[in-house]
């Protein structure tokens, strides 16, 4: 199918407020995941292999970091106008104040819309761990002539009252929302399940000014609470099934449609584990569908002794003995001689020294873990100097601050 023009929208200035302490000084899309990227890594990765090259990253809080990464690992050619990802903060052209929510954040920047004249504008969050064909979405969003198209994730119906429910016909166009309802309507056709909206719209461009302007005259900023709904009586607003999405290079093993909302340390830290095993839920090397990051080739790892089990090592790490179980280490990392590490995330420049023992532990960039010490086996010690989630889950922040966060 014939693509019309396209420009896309990364709405990227989430606090990430139930992330800390690792959003202390990084916005939640700049979060590392996985050995080697940042939790933005993926919608861009799922935005350029879908051929979807306009694109406009709205950043706002603590977005230094987020900023440089950008600026480092994704970089498009000059030659071709259309193909940038360009970092734009609020530019408060109708006031002072900053981003008030998703619709205001566009609205801020409707001139870039009228700048580039597209027919179809996408937008898409920031803080998601999936892959997707965008383009796939596109064509069921032209082939209904829909105004608006809503992503939508089917959860069992005993899940749905903790998500934005939406109700919809058997055309799958939207007839409804309901917000955490206590008794969800099933999908059609489906009663064990209900779609659940993931914040991701296809707008045709003449409907998205419209209703952004007349969202502002009546203060309202937020596409889930206050846009969407108001289109729906329109009868053009529709649900894309993201069960259908095929991607290519998926293994049989995977999870199907596999999404994760890593706004929690117990969902982040999950998230992690589900790329661990022979037969991961979520896998990272997809060579037809790759997730990018830049990252620039450092030494390869250096393994002089120990144990390692079902374990991701990016490049640089050295490992001089100790036992490495179910964990992920990012670049630059150092394990001495008899270091215990089980069911950890570990980040850049991270030395662990003799006989110290870690489990289920997150330790930010740049920490010196001290020979013998032990954490994440006594919550009451480990809440005197460090983070415990509710999960048990210890995280050690960041060590000094700069604006590689």
């Amino acid at each position: 199918m014939a693509h019309p023009k396209i420009l896309a929208f990364v709405l990227a200035g989430g606090k990430g407020e139930r992330l800390y302490p690792l959003t202390a000084y990084r916005s939640k899309p700049a979060v590392p995941f996985g050995g080697r990227f940042r939790i933005v890594d993926f919608v861009l990765s799922n935005l350029i292999n879908s051929h979807i090259y306009s694109i406009y990253l709205l950043v706002q809080y603590k977005s230094q970091s987020l900023i440089e990464h950008v600026r480092q690992n994704w970089v498009f050619s000059p030659l071709v106008r259309d193909h940038f990802i360009a970092i734009v903060p609020p530019q408060m052209r109708v006031g002072p104040e900053w981003f008030q929510g998703t619709a205001d954040a566009v609205f801020q920047n409707i001139n870039l819309i009228n700048d580039h004249n597209p027919e179809i504008v996408i937008i898409f969050g920031a803080d998601h761990i999936y892959r997707m064909d965008v383009r796939q979405m596109v064509d069921f969003h032209l082939s209904r002539g829909a105004s608006v198209t809503v992503a939508a994730r089917p959860v069992p119906l005993e899940e749905a009252s903790a998500f934005g429910v939406i109700v919809a016909d058997e055309e799958n166009r939207i007839v409804g929302f309901q917000e955490k309802p206590e008794s969800p309507t099933p999908m059609p056709g489906n009663p064990s399940m209900a779609y659940v909206s993931m914040g991701n719209y296809i707008f045709n461009r003449d409907v998205l000014v419209e209703a952004l302007i007349k969202a502002q005259k009546k203060d309202q900023h937020d596409f889930g609470a206050h846009v969407i709904p108001d289109l729906v009586r329109t009868g053009r607003v529709y649900a894309y099934d993201f069960a259908t999405n095929v991607v290519p290079g998926i293994r049989p093993y995977e999870e199907r449609a596999y999404w994760r909302d890593v706004g929690t340390i117990s969902s982040y830290f999950n998230a992690h584990m589900d790329m661990l095993g022979k037969e991961p839920r979520f896998e990272l090397d997809n060579q037809d569908w790759p997730i990018h990051s830049g990252v620039e080739g450092g030494p390869s790892v250096r393994i002089f002794g120990g144990e390692v089990v079902n374990s991701s090592i990016a490049e640089g790490t050295v490992i001089h003995g100790g036992l490495i179980r179910d964990s992920i280490l990012r670049s630059g990392v150092v394990v001495e001689e008899g270091a215990s590490v089980e069911e950890c995330i570990i980040m850049e420049g991270v030395v662990l020294k003799k006989g110290c023992r870690l489990k289920r532990v997150i330790v930010d960039k740049h920490n010196v873990i001290e020979e013998g010490e032990e954490i994440g086996f006594d919550p009451k010690k480990d809440r005197l100097r460090y983070t415990v989630d509710p999960s048990k889950i210890v995280v050690i922040p960041r060590k000094g601050r700069t604006i590689e966060a």
